[in-house]
């Protein structure tokens, strides 16, 4: 057997440059990287070395690094992925909210934190977490319950077995999601006598899992006995590449489809079967679908509960459940009917055992009528002084937009309002709601950018989120990866404040003015992004931001356009009951009634079929 003699860190990038994704690029097609004393000398060398065969990029912030990185597997329909690596201790616990955001999304990255030292010699090295109850326990046992393959690298012949594990799992469509490698400072430098065939290009496909011939029958029966079935299109479909066979497969059997926040956009917005948004920030056409439905499709959804209303939506005492997915633990949800297969391969051979079949499509005039509510909401405002509402915020980006904009966002007002009224074309949309993570806006931008560089793509995102973390908006400006930034100042976390509201709270906390302060908060958002080499402006009006976007159309770096909005209105129309616990005793009127109000619609949930 030829051997080469390599450290353990050397041996892992040369492995992981040559993984391939079936077009033959790289399936990890490099690594984000801040060094310090657990990853600098073995991981950080390793890396230099390398160069172009595995490129390194340096972010600002690790938890941002590997939503940059999770963006771009999102955008690349997890049909490739990039590697993160940390130092130990803050380095890397800096990355357990984003495994854990891409635990919940099912999206794979890598992430390589270093641990403490293997051989325990100069125990406690700075930065170690020191368990004096188990000896084995570092910082990094955190990403345990978030990742969906952990392994420490405590000898440098365990990533001969450790790395082909973790690919299988980022390349698996069902247990896909983020891997965590702990990699042992001292073993990253040790040298062992590799076999040259470890390091051989390898092919990594992306399987299409077909049904079972028993559930197969089960699920084509349940469809051709429903009298008024809806599919939810949920992102599964998208990664799966589904995106026209459910277009034609709607189409051919005049099945209503309705879209979550994962698979919003599965549809451009305008096809005929397309109801719309789904759920809790769903419109009236999609809920009216569902409420009456006596069968529910959900293809590649986890039904989560905003889909669902907090099950209180899919309310039809006649209402069954066939859940088409991947995952069988997402198949098997609320008892429903599961059929465990790709959404395609699914899809395909149900229409084929359909043949004609063809059922009535709800009335054109739920569409219509939803159509017509979200462009109110949408109109530019008449002459005045109010503060524009974060509606019609997106609907002059809704005017700028063309076929290859991409609106992104993750949290606060944006995810609801934006599943709601924006009209995607398909592609169109890229939200993370799994965790809905404030501060993944700025840097999912340029993860997405990254995987689509010829989109357009616009990040929407709240004062709020934006100083959760905005650092990689510097990153871009270095790499020169232009996106425009729509930043809605409402002074404070407006969403939740209007929560508060609607559970029976006072104002308390959450805009900037209803905290407990000295100094008035008076942010310069303009400066701000302005001082981190982005092109920044204050639009005055809905006017004003509508001629900065246009002007925003081919610049070089991101663009950073500031709105002051007002933080109280959101679109009423449509929506849905979410299950939002409320105090039983309070000394507040509002919250006793807000509390009664609550428990009415208790009594409308469904938890068991």
């Amino acid at each position: 057997m030829t051997t080469v003699r390599l450290t353990a860190a050397q041996a892992m990038v040369r492995w992981l440059a040559n993984q391939r994704t079936e077009s033959g690029e790289r399936f990890i097609e490099g690594i984000w990287a801040i060094f310090g004393h657990g990853n600098v000398a073995g991981i950080g060398e390793a890396l230099q070395a390398a160069g172009d065969d595995f490129p390194t990029w340096r972010g600002h912030n690790e938890q941002t690094m590997a939503h940059t990185a999770i963006a771009y597997a999102k955008a690349m329909k997890r049909q490739r992925a990039m590697a993160v690596t940390t130092s130990i201790g803050p380095g890397a616990t800096n990355l357990v909210t984003a495994a854990a955001l891409a635990h919940v999304n099912r999206l794979p990255v890598l992430l390589i934190p270093g641990d403490v030292f293997a051989n325990r010699a100069p125990d406690p090295v700075l930065q170690q977490v020191e368990d004096w109850g188990d000896g084995t326990v570092s910082a990094n046992d955190c990403f345990r319950p978030v990742s969906r393959y952990f392994d420490r690298i405590s000898r440098p012949e365990h990533i001969l077995t450790a790395l082909p594990r973790a690919l299988r799992v980022m390349t698996d469509p069902a247990e896909c999601g983020p891997v965590t490698l702990a990699f042992c400072q001292d073993v990253q430098a040790e040298a062992y006598d590799y076999p040259e065939s470890f390091f051989l290009p390898k092919v990594w496909r992306v399987r299409r899992p077909e049904p079972d011939a028993a559930e197969l029958d089960g699920a084509i029966a349940a469809i051709r006995a429903a009298k008024a079935p809806v599919i939810v299109a949920g992102g599964g479909v998208i990664y799966s590449g589904a995106e026209e066979t459910l277009a034609a497969f709607a189409g051919k059997h005049g099945i209503p489809v309705v879209e979550t926040q994962g698979g919003k956009s599965a549809l451009a917005h305008d096809h005929a079967l397309n109801f719309g948004p789904v759920g809790v920030t769903g419109g009236a056409a999609a809920n009216a679908v569902c409420a009456g439905a006596d069968l529910v499709i959900g293809v590649g959804t986890r039904f989560q509960d905003f889909t669902t209303g907090s099950w209180s939506l899919f309310k039809n005492p006649a209402r069954r459940l066939l859940s088409i997915n991947v995952q069988p633990f997402d198949a098997a949800k609320h008892g429903a009917a599961g059929l465990v297969a790709d959404a395609k391969v699914a899809l395909e051979r149900i229409g084929a055992a359909l043949g004609a079949q063809r059922w009535d499509a709800p009335a054109a005039g739920l569409r219509s009528d939803w159509a017509a509510a979200t462009a109110a909401v949408k109109a530019a405002p008449g002459p005045g002084n109010a503060l524009p509402t974060d509606a019609q915020v997106i609907g002059a980006v809704q005017r700028a937009a063309g076929p290859d904009t991409v609106v992104m966002g993750a949290a606060g007002t944006m995810p609801g309002e934006l599943h709601k009224i924006w009209d995607a074309a398909q592609g169109g949309y890229h939200m993370e709601y799994g965790y809905s993570c404030m501060g993944y806006e700025v840097a999912g931008a340029l993860g997405i950018k990254l995987a689509r560089p010829s989109a357009d793509v616009v990040c929407m995102v709240g004062d709020g989120s934006y100083m959760m973390a905005n650092s990689e908006l510097a990153t871009a400006v270095m790499m020169g990866v232009p996106f425009t930034v729509v930043l809605t100042d409402n002074r404070g976390y407006g969403c939740i404040n209007r929560l508060q509201q609607g559970c029976g709270g006072a104002p308390f906390n959450n805009l900037l003015d209803d905290t407990r302060h000295v100094n008035a908060s008076a942010i310069d958002f303009v400066a701000h992004a302005g001082a981190m080499g982005a092109k920044a402006v204050k639009a005055a009006d809905i006017a004003g931001l509508e001629a900065e976007l246009k002007a925003a159309k081919g610049a070089d770096r991101p663009v950073v356009i500031v709105i002051d909005t007002d933080p109280a209105p959101s679109t009423g129309a449509g929506g849905h009951w979410w299950d939002v616990a409320v105090p039983e005793v309070s000394a507040r009127a509002e919250v006793n009634a807000a509390r009664a109000r609550y428990e009415e619609q208790l009594q409308s949930r469904r938890l068991v079929d």
